[in-house]
């Protein structure tokens, strides 16, 4: 993930936690002065075997980790491309992601799960700073992993493979969620397989100024989850869903990922968020460069000094609280920068209409207070019922007297606002922030969702062959 804060401190993993305050303080020291606030943007897309290199595997299918068609062969190329930008990462050997250092500086690659590609983006300042950093990560993947037989689809949940189907990446976090998962939720493990997601980070000024981004933001999650709709298809065919990701992610683990209504209290804080997190289950700790299994244990206990198996020789550092924070998975997760993180994943036009959706909304002090009258006129009950009815409604999903997209339409319009108060013009195009919020003002004035558009693809030109999706929404 990348991180729109400072850098964490290396000596985190030396310092002892003695009490619930330095967790607290921990989190306050992400607050900053509006100019230096960043928008980070991360997004993952599937990898499959393009038709060209489908002598030696089938086309279309998710390609594996190891081998000449794989993707720890694709880090290794990416990496002897651009020796001057990245920083090998290994686990137990393998490698499992790029560090960037140079010109990437601030960025990360990482791998999900079943192989799913993350570009962790680095803090910039400008949505145009995003749009060409997106531009120059596909740019620089695309021959590189051609050359390989290996293309590239967003889209939120995988379209065709099953379960069995997906391959594992040999990264021991991955090994302990797979064991785990299984114990809380029946789509665990689909989530960490066949989901991707984008989100977007952006900073805070202080506790007060987090307290209404989080509220905002996690109210409005029905909305960009509706407009960002990616995931119709399961195995090969509609299954009812816009957004199958989203019924997944709500039957994974509900003690650590969705919307918890604590977030609506008007209490709202840096400690209520660190006693929440303090109660999700552990999933596991590093001592000697090694991942050590501790999945359900409480962080709260061990922070206490009771008693837990495989907790017994060692006390709880900062790092360990840090490794924790990764693990809690809200659709709204505070570190020292809050992470956005509901929507599907999809074209890249769309990657950065949901950077611009946010920082419109949240980095303008008019449009962030407007959103904030607009969210406290209904009830937070008709968010959550909302929330609910999303994954197979979309923008057509009821909301207070009307539908979902009356709330979308005005949202969207905020954030144009804010985008259009922050003047930020491109140096080259001479254009403003806004144009990037193009899509969603189409979608709101009636346009098909991404999801809506591959439906009417499979009922129409493909004739229910779902493989085309691959190539058609290939970046």
């Amino acid at each position: 993930m990348s991180n729109t804060s400072t850098a964490k401190d290396n000596s985190a993993k030396d310092i002892l936690i003695e009490s619930r305050h330095q967790l607290i303080d921990l989190l306050a020291q992400g607050c900053k002065p509006n100019t230096d606030w960043r928008i980070g943007t991360e997004h993952e897309k599937f990898g499959f075997i393009r038709p060209e290199a489908s002598q030696t595997l089938a086309a279309y299918t998710p390609p594996p980790y190891f081998g000449p068609h794989g993707i720890e062969a694709l880090l290794s190329a990416l990496y002897k491309a651009q020796p001057h930008c990245w920083t090998p990462i290994f686990d137990e050997g393998n490698i499992i992601g790029l560090n960037g250092q140079g010109d990437q500086a601030g960025a990360s690659i990482s791998l999900e799960p079943a192989g799913q590609f993350e570009l962790s983006g680095a803090p910039l300042r400008t949505l145009h700073a995003t749009e060409q950093e997106l531009h120059e990560h596909f740019n620089t993947l695309r021959p590189i992993a051609r050359t390989l037989g290996i293309g590239f689809a967003p889209l939120g949940f995988h379209p065709t493979a099953t379960r069995a189907a997906m391959p594992w990446i040999p990264k021991s976090r991955y090994a302990l969620m797979r064991a785990y998962m299984p114990q809380v939720g029946s789509l665990g493990i689909d989530m960490m397989q066949r989901t991707c997601t984008v989100q977007v980070n952006l900073d805070f000024s202080s506790e007060q100024d987090m307290v209404r981004k989080m509220q905002v933001s996690t109210a409005l999650q029905p909305v960009a989850m509706a407009l960002f709709a990616n995931s119709p298809f399961f195995e090969g065919k509609p299954n009812g869903f816009l957004s199958n990701r989203i019924r997944v992610w709500g039957d994974t683990d509900s003690a650590r990922s969705g919307i918890h209504p604590y977030v609506f209290l008007p209490d709202l804080s840096f400690e209520r968020y660190v006693d929440w997190v303090l109660d999700v289950p552990m999933y596991f700790i590093i001592r000697n460069g090694h991942m050590r299994n501790v999945a359900g244990r409480s962080f709260r206990a061990w922070l206490n000094g009771e008693h837990q198996e495989g907790l017994e020789d060692t006390r709880p550092t900062l790092e360990d609280f840090n490794n924790h924070l990764t693990t809690v998975f809200p659709d709204v997760r505070l570190k020292q920068f809050l992470e956005i993180r509901g929507a599907d994943v999809g074209s890249p036009e769309m990657i950065l209409a949901l950077s611009a959706l946010w920082a419109g909304l949240l980095y303008d002090t008019t449009a962030l207070d407007s959103a904030w009258d607009l969210v406290r006129s209904y009830p937070w009950e008709d968010y959550l019922l909302t929330y609910k009815q999303v994954p197979t409604q979309g923008l057509n999903a009821p909301f207070g007297k009307g539908t979902l997209r009356a709330l979308a339409d005005q949202v969207v319009h905020l954030a144009l606002n804010g985008l259009q108060n922050r003047a930020i013009i491109d140096q080259k195009s001479q254009m403003s922030e806004e144009i990037y919020l193009a899509p969603l003002l189409a979608l709101v004035e009636g346009a098909p969702t991404q999801a809506e558009h591959w439906l009417n693809r499979y009922h129409g030109a493909w004739m229910g062959d779902t493989d085309r999706i691959f190539l058609e929404s290939e970046v």
